[in-house]
């Protein structure tokens, strides 16, 4: 694919040199058959150059492995979200409680990132995938197992998810850092792209096939499926080429790695950027806590409606995933990654303004659009500009951050919402995100002017 559109574009640029005359005085309707064929050449050219580059698929046999596995185990994962939440609203009718229970994950998922970045740079990263993703698989099986008791201990439902969130921190800088050795460096961004059309992708069908089985057959089958999807997880990566570590750092203990990782990034203004502005999105404008309450006090819905809600973001995210050609050309990404970030906040107020159903899943659609941009460029940003022999250090901090952001979010908005309302609690996270990003460019303003390690 990628050599047939790079030779349509030279034909075109050919074509368009040897016919610009002829186009150029042509008359209004008066155009050759000729003429006519190179303006549907010329839109078809223009249209894939906007569809997300596949070479990464095409040319990497383990890329593509690593593809499938996890397309299929964040589907499953996708279901394990919206049970968890719905089955701890059920049990507590509190957002709060929501909240908590996202929140207790937080320093588990922290110590898996730091732990999976300093093991990552001293084993063979695929072996600890595997084992990883087994034991992933075994948390979904015991909640599943709990769900289909008479009585399901809310015990479980805090304590699995949270050595989950550990074993996902663990195994998501592992899964990062080794993209950049399976793919060519011109298709980092492509590989990136992709990456965020299977996690949204999944975010869009998970929650909504969540809704639909908890309305039908009942939560523990979101569970048991998710722990299928893992095994299905595991023999895709089982069947990758190992992935040893480069550099020496068999003598390092795991500690002094981990601080090394956190030093080096002191010394990296712009890793420490492209850190903090996900991180007040994610804290201030992500209200997924909240979901529950809106579904059942403003929407005044069901299962189904709350699906729809987690699922919009993904929705939003998918479409603009799947056109994401044009940001390999992007010479600003800094400035990009905060303009979108502005229009995060400003969706994420909206939404708590207009209480109709359409307006939010509008809304949510539009933040995960802004969203996918800020992913691709930040990631792409962080890859180029660090080291091999700290990438999965690095990629543990970035863990910690983006999957952390969310869940200090969760204990924000829940709270704020206990103490207020929940409509405030959500504009309120929406304007603060659009303070925190302009506070942001005034302490770290290079972030904004950055060129030189952003060209693509």
């Amino acid at each position: 694919m990628a050599d047939a559109l790079a030779l349509g574009r030279q034909q075109l640029d050919q074509l368009l040199a040897d016919h610009r005359p002829s186009l150029v005085n042509a008359a209004p309707g008066h155009l050759t058959p000729a003429s006519r064929g190179l303006f549907r050449r010329s839109y078809s050219v223009d249209v894939a150059r906007l569809l997300v580059d596949v070479r990464p698929l095409r040319t990497s046999r383990d890329f593509r492995l690593l593809f499938t596995g996890q397309l299929v185990s964040l589907l499953g994962s996708n279901l394990t979200i919206v049970a968890v939440a719905y089955q701890v609203y059920r049990i507590t009718g509190s957002s709060l409680w929501v909240g908590l229970v996202s929140f207790i994950q937080l320093p588990f998922l922290i110590a898996g990132s730091l732990w999976g970045g300093a093991l990552g740079d001293r084993f063979d990263r695929r072996t600890l995938l595997v084992g990883v993703s087994g034991l992933l698989g075994a948390t979904s099986l015991a909640l599943g197992l709990n769900a289909l008791g008479a009585r399901p201990a809310f015990w479980v439902l805090v304590a699995m998810p949270a050595l989950a969130a550990g074993l996902a921190g663990l195994s998501g800088p592992l899964r990062t850092a080794v993209i950049p050795a399976l793919v060519a460096p011109d298709e980092l961004v492509a590989a990136f792209s992709l990456n965020q059309v299977i996690i949204n992708g999944a975010t869009v069908v998970g929650p909504g096939v969540a809704g639909v089985l908890v309305a039908t057959t009942g939560l523990a089958w979101c569970y048991l499926i998710d722990a299928a999807t893992f095994f299905a997880l595991v023999l895709a990566t089982w069947l990758m080429h190992p992935m040893p570590p480069q550099g020496a750092h068999e003598g390092l203990r795991t500690l002094a790695a981990i601080r090394q990782g956190f030093r080096y990034v002191r010394g990296h203004p712009l890793v420490q950027a492209v850190y903090l502005v996900d991180l007040n999105a994610m804290v201030f404008g992500l209200p997924r806590a909240l979901f529950p309450a809106v579904t059942a006090h403003l929407y005044h819905g069901g299962p189904e409606t709350l699906g729809l809600l987690y699922a919009s973001p993904g929705a939003g995210a998918l479409v603009m995933a799947v056109f994401t050609g044009w940001m390999a050309k992007v010479r600003r990404r800094g400035r990009l990654v905060t303009l979108v970030v502005l229009a995060w906040g400003a969706a994420m107020a909206l939404f708590g303004v207009v209480h109709v159903v359409v307006v939010g899943v509008l809304c949510l659609a539009v933040a995960g659009a802004m969203d996918v941009i800020s992913t691709v460029l930040r990631n792409t940003i962080l890859q180029t500009s660090i080291t091999d022999d700290f990438r999965s250090r690095v990629s543990s901090i970035q863990m910690a951050v983006v999957t952390g952001g969310p869940r200090l979010g969760d204990l924000e908005s829940g709270a704020v919402a206990s103490l207020s309302s929940t409509e405030f609690s959500i504009v309120s996270g929406g304007l603060l995100c659009i303070v925190g990003v302009l506070a942001l460019l005034r302490w770290r303003p290079h972030f904004w002017r950055e060129t030189t390690l952003v060209d693509p």
